[in-house]
């Protein structure tokens, strides 16, 4: 499904599937997701009687970076109750989470990251400011165990 294309694509026209299959309406609506990666790790080995004097380079586990998600406090719980199933001590309160960029004028999908196996692991509310003008915000850290593009 990823589109080639000599240009990049704006970095605002994305979908969020928490789940449950909907990217529609405000309590799918994020402003911001960051951290969306993997990482394999590298071991190092030298047998003892190799001629050449440098390390061979072994491809070990890999791991996936926990992702932010941030949106305005809309009074939405859908976020809060996948959390707190998930801190009641529900082993299998498992999601795959999908972002979807799309194109320039919403008609297409151009690439999509799966997180399986997602699970909320950090909520923040807030800041609250009296004097400001700005809007509350709720964030959530997910961890996942795989990510997968298409």
């Amino acid at each position: 499904m990823a589109v080639f294309r000599d240009r990049p694509y704006v970095q605002f026209n994305f979908l969020v599937d928490i789940g449950d299959g909907n990217t529609e309406g405000p309590a799918a609506g994020f402003q911001e997701l960051s951290g969306i990666g993997m990482e394999v790790t590298v071991s190092e080995y030298r047998t003892g009687n190799s001629r050449e004097n440098s390390v061979m380079k072994i491809t070990g586990m890999n791991k996936s970076t926990d992702v932010t998600m941030k949106r305005g406090v809309i009074g939405s719980l859908n976020l809060y109750q996948w959390l707190d199933d998930i801190r009641n001590g529900n082993q299998n309160a498992f999601r795959t989470v999908k972002v979807t960029l799309q194109n320039e004028d919403h008609s297409a999908a151009v690439v999509t990251w799966k997180l399986l196996r997602a699970r909320i692991i950090k909520s923040t509310m807030g800041p609250f400011n009296a004097k400001g003008t700005d809007v509350a915000m709720e964030e959530m850290v997910l961890a996942y165990e795989r990510l997968e593009m298409e």
